[in-house]
């Protein structure tokens, strides 16, 4: 505390001795004695440490901490570059003396003859190099699924074979889409293949008394238009249709009853698909109230029992849209055209009883064909189809060509009118107008 009241009272002293050079009379302010004491010690006054057993210098400001610390820092740093003893600080009567600076000598110059050795350093840092806008892409890269899956059936000897040279990738537009899952598509339709046989539907109609094909027709096309009315999505029509197939395979329905079964087939179809599936009393009042609101749940829960709550299966549209996008594999084929034909041909196909006895899978790879037959593709059926649908040519020709009798008979058929008049108005591009292949109705009576 003693040191610190020297230094205010040298500082005190300095700065009345300036005053009184620069004769400056500084008058006391209002209100307050002439003889004003200065502020005492506040804790902010340190003294200096003697560096090398001489002491620094005084100075003319108050040494704070900080700035106590910045000078042994710079004295000691300048002591070390120059290997003196450090340089006091002067007061400001004195200069400060200048660092010295050292002058490096010029390099000897080169003779024009002579050769220049380039010395590099050891280590030599590599700028990175722009990346093109190709790189610069989100690259495909393998989930740890999908690895794990190859090296299994590699192991095991069940690696995939290469793909032929004139087979198109329908899904390389789609290796940035996360919703197409490119890396799981093929081993997802597999096992579609394989399990679609498992609810396969069986011959019924002689089993059922008072039902027959045509009354089932009907049945499915006032469906069809149901279903265009409530503006329903493909996969709820089709689950529909299964779904009744599958009910009447497994028990009797009376005459009566067939509409009513209908309707609460397409209201489970539409809870299962649909974000918003329609209501029961909409479904009555489309039917003309034939029946009550408790007659199609009971009905419902009829069919669902029965079905054992088994509602997990590819129907006919699985397949259709995988084979749609297999068809169309050069820029000069319209996809919305082919895909109003393809839809054509399947809805006619699942209306006529007949075309019960075909696997869902081959149900699609025949409209595919004839709908390619109808719009003179050609080749009609190449590789790329041979390979996603797992079918010959000779395999679907059967289907198909019951697909073109049906298109053909569509027109003179008065009782079944929905799907024909659905596919000849200008939002379905009037696909239901074009004739049929004529090379599938060879040999037909």
């Amino acid at each position: 505390m003693g040191s610190r009241n020297l230094v205010q009272e040298q500082n005190r002293g300095e700065a009345v001795g300036v005053m009184k050079h620069k004769n400056i009379a500084v008058a006391p302010a209002a209100g307050q004695p002439k003889n004003r004491r200065a502020l005492g010690d506040i804790g902010n006054m340190v003294t200096l440490k003697p560096l090398d057993g001489k002491p620094l210098p005084e100075i003319n400001r108050p040494v704070t901490r900080s700035f106590c610390a910045q000078l042994l820092a710079n004295a000691q740093k300048d002591a070390a570059e120059n290997k003196k003893k450090p340089l006091a600080v002067a007061d400001n009567n004195k200069a400060v003396p200048k660092k010295r600076v050292t002058v490096k000598p010029k390099p000897a110059p080169i003779p024009q003859n002579a050769a220049v050795i380039d010395i590099s350093p050891d280590t030599v840092e590599e700028k990175p190099k722009p990346e093109s806008s190709a790189l610069r892409k989100k690259k495909p890269h393998s989930s740890l699924t999908s690895t794990l899956t190859a090296r299994s059936k590699a192991a095991c000897g069940l690696d995939y074979k290469p793909k032929p040279k004139n087979i198109v990738d329908i899904d390389a537009g789609d290796v940035n889409n996360e919703l197409a899952e490119v890396e799981y598509v093929e081993d997802i339709y597999k096992f579609y293949k394989l399990v679609e046989n498992e609810n396969k539907v069986h011959d019924y109609m002689n089993s059922q008394p008072e039902i027959n094909e045509k009354m089932r027709a009907i049945l499915i096309d006032w469906l069809i238009e149901v279903h265009n009315k409530f503006e329903l999505s493909h996969e709820t029509l089709y689950l529909t249709i299964h779904i009744i197939d599958r009910f009447l395979a497994a028990e009797k329905v009376a005459r009566r009853e067939l509409q009513c079964v209908g309707m609460s087939a397409m209201l489970i179809a539409s809870k299962y698909e649909e974000i918003w599936a329609p209501e029961v009393n909409d479904f009555v009042q489309i039917s003309d109230r034939a029946y009550e609101h408790k007659h199609v749940l009971v009905m419902e829960k009829r069919i669902l029992g029965r079905l054992e709550w088994n509602l997990t299966v590819p129907t006919p549209y699985v397949f259709l849209t995988r084979f749609i996008k297999a068809s169309v594999t050069t820029p000069t084929e319209t996809n919305v055209s082919m895909e109003n034909m393809v839809y054509f041909y399947a809805e006619l196909g699942m209306m006529h009883y007949e075309i019960i006895k075909f696997s869902p899978s081959m149900v699609a790879a025949g409209a595919v064909y004839a709908a390619r037959a109808a719009m003179n593709k050609s080749p009609v059926w190449h590789e790329t189809l041979e390979m996603h649908t797992g079918f010959t040519e000779a395999q679907v020709m059967e289907c198909a060509k019951m697909m073109a009798a049906f298109h053909l008979y569509a027109k003179t058929d008065e009782k079944r009118k929905v799907i024909y008049r659905k596919y000849s108005s200008v939002t379905r591009g009037v696909v239901a107008f074009r004739e049929p292949a004529k090379c599938l109705l060879s040999g037909l009576v």
